[in-house]
C-alpha cells in the first residue's frame, strides 16, 4: 500500500479551495486547506507536502512567491486566470509541474491530479527501495523513509567517498555512530579497521593513552605496550563519539596529531603516522562551548571539514511505525517469542515527545514487551501518556508565572506542536481561528511575513 499522500490546498477564495479539497480528498490524499495565503507560507516552510495546488493572484502573497519557497520535492499546480497564458508559462519556468485556467475544467483538473499522484507514488517508491537498501550494509540499520532521513542518506552518498574529517552533531540517541559507520563502510576504506570509542566514558588521565598508546612502564598500570586508536584504526576510520567532553589540554594535542597525522605514544621518542579518516560526534552547543573557552576553535575547523545534523525523533515522525517494527523484531528475538504491535499503541507512539529520541523509543517498546498478554503491545503497555507528556512540559518552570503568562506559554507550545498551523492549533486548543488570533496579537505574538 502506498504511503498517504500529503496536500496543500491554498485559495483565498473558500468556495474554490473548498472544491479543489473534495477532489483531492475523494483520490486519498491527506488534504489541508488554507484560505490565507501568509499563513499558508508559514506552513510550506514548516512542513512537507507532496502536493501544492495554489491560486496565482491573492493578497499580500501571491501563488508565485509560494512555488518560489516550495521544495523541488513538492509538485506544484498553478491556478491561473483564464487566458492568462503569460503567468503560466511563468510559473512552469519556476518550476511548477503544471497549471490550471479558471474557471476550470473539473474533467480536466481531475486528470491533472491523477498524473501529479502516479508521479509521486513512483517517486514514493522509489525512495522505499532505498530504504530497504540502507537497513543493509553500507547503511547498517539505518531506518527511515522521511524526507529528514533521506537528506541523511543523500549527506552519506555524496560524503562517504570523500577523504576529509567530518562532524556529526544531533541529540542522544538520534543514531550518531549508525551514520559514522555507514560512512566508513561505503567508503574506499570499508576493508580496514573501524574503531570507535566514547571520549565520555574514559576516565580523563587515561584517554591520552587511549587515544595514543603507551610503552610498557610509561605509568603506574603500564605493564605492556599498547596502541592507541590511532594507531589500531590505520588506513581505517576512527570515531570520536562525544568529543566535546575531551579535557581542553588534551584537544591541543589532538590538533597536532590532525596537522600531520603524526604521534608519540606515552613514554616513547619514537613518532608514528597513521592515515585515519576522522568522524566526530557530539550532543553539545559545541559553538556555545567554544565561546565559553570550553572547547577549540581551531580544533573545531579541524575537525568540521563537512557537517552534519542528524533530525530528532520529533522531526521524522513518520518514520515511528518503521522504527518501531524494526525495534520489534530485535526484541522478539531477545525474548525468542514473536512480539506484535496493536494499530492504536502504534498511533500513540507517533503523538509522543520524545527526549530520548530512537533509544527512548526502544525503551518504551522494551518495557512494554514484558507487560504484554498474548505477546501483542497495547496501548495500555505503553508508559507514556500523549497529554500528561505535554502537559508536564507546558507546566515545567511555572512558579510565580500569572494565568496570563501561563496561557501564553501554553499556546505558544501548542503552535510548536503543530508547527505554527494556526488552523490546527485553534482546533488543539478548542478556539476558533479568530480567537486564536486575538490571543496572539494580546500577547505581541502576531506577526507580518
Amino acid at each position: 500500500m502506498s504511503e498517504i499522500i500529503k496536500a496543500l490546498v491554498v485559495d483565498d477564495e473558500p468556495n474554490q479551495s473548498n472544491l479543489i479539497r473534495k477532489v483531492l480528498v475523494k483520490k486519498g490524499l491527506d488534504v489541508t486547506e488554507e484560505n490565507d495565503s501568509v499563513e499558508a507560507k508559514r506552513l510550506i516552510k514548516s512542513n512537507f507536502y507532496d502536493l501544492i495546488v495554489s491560486d496565482l493572484q491573492m493578497p499580500e502573497v501571491s501563488g508565485m512567491d509560494l512555488l518560489n519557497i516550495t521544495p523541488k520535492e513538492t509538485l506544484f499546480i498553478m491556478i491561473t486566470g483564464f487566458g492568462s497564458v503569460l503567468s503560466a508559462v511563468e510559473s512552469m519556468k519556476n518550476g511548477a509541474y503544471d497549471y490550471v485556467n479558471k474557471p476550470f475544467n473539473l474533467d480536466e483538473f481531475i486528470l491533472k491530479i491523477e498524473k501529479a499522484i502516479e508521479k509521486i507514488n513512483i517517486t514514493k517508491e522509489l525512495y522505499s527501495f532505498k530504504n530497504l537498501v540502507t537497513e543493509k550494509e553500507p547503511y547498517l540499520g539505518i531506518i527511515g523513509t522521511s524526507k529528514r532521513m533521506m537528506e541523511v542518506y543523500d549527506f552519506i552518498d555524496k560524503t562517504s567517498k570523500i577523504n576529509v574529517n567530518v562532524l556529526i552533531q544531533g541529540q542522544s540517541g538520534t543514531g550518531k555512530e549508525l551514520v559514522a559507520r555507514a560512512l566508513h563502510f561505503s567508503s574506499d576504506r570499508k576493508d580496514h579497521p573501524f574503531v570507535a570509542i566514547n571520549c565520555s566514558a574514559i576516565p580523563e588521565n587515561l584517554l591520552e593513552s587511549e587515544l595514543f598508546g603507551h610503552t610498557k612502564g610509561a605509568f603506574t598500570g603500564a605493564t605492556e605496550n599498547q596502541k592507541g586508536v590511532f594507531e589500531q584504526a590505520n588506513n581505517g576510520t576512527l570515531f570520536l563519539d562525544e568529543i566535546a567532553e575531551m579535557p581542553y589540554q588534551l584537544q591541543a594535542k589532538l590538533l597536532r596529531v590532525l596537522e600531520n597525522w603524526e604521534f608519540k605514544p606515552i613514554g616513547s621518542d619514537k613518532i608514528k603516522t597513521v592515515d585515519v579518516r576522522l568522524i566526530s560526534a557530539t550532543n553539545q552547543n559545541i559553538q556555545e562551548m567554544i565561546s565559553n573557552k570550553l572547547f577549540r576553535e581551531d580544533l573545531f575547523y579541524r575537525i568540521s571539514t563537512i557537517s552534519l545534523n542528524l533530525p530528532t525523533l520529533n522531526d521524522r515522525i513518520s518514520d515511528i511505525p518503521a522504527l518501531t517494527n524494526h525495534i520489534l523484531k530485535n526484541i522478539s528475538k531477545k525474548f525468542g517469542k514473536e512480539i506484535k504491535i496493536a494499530p492504536d499503541a502504534i498511533s500513540l507512539l507517533t503523538k509522543h515527545n520524545y527526549k530520548g529520541n530512537v533509544r527512548e523509543l526502544e525503551n518504551i517498546l522494551e518495557q512494554a514487551a514484558v507487560s504484554a498478554s498474548n505477546n501483542k503491545i497495547e496501548v495500555k503497555n505503553l508508559t507514556i501518556s500523549e497529554d500528561k507528556t505535554f502537559l508536564d512540559d507546558c507546566l515545567a518552570n511555572t512558579d510565580g508565572m500569572s494565568l496570563k503568562d501561563l496561557e501564553r506559554k501554553y499556546i505558544l507550545k501548542v503552535l510548536e506542536t503543530t508547527n505554527g498551523n494556526k488552523k490546527k492549533a485553534a482546533e488543539k486548543l478548542g478556539i476558533d481561528r479568530k480567537t486564536l488570533y486575538n490571543k496572539l496579537s494580546e500577547f505581541g505574538l502576531l506577526t507580518k511575513e
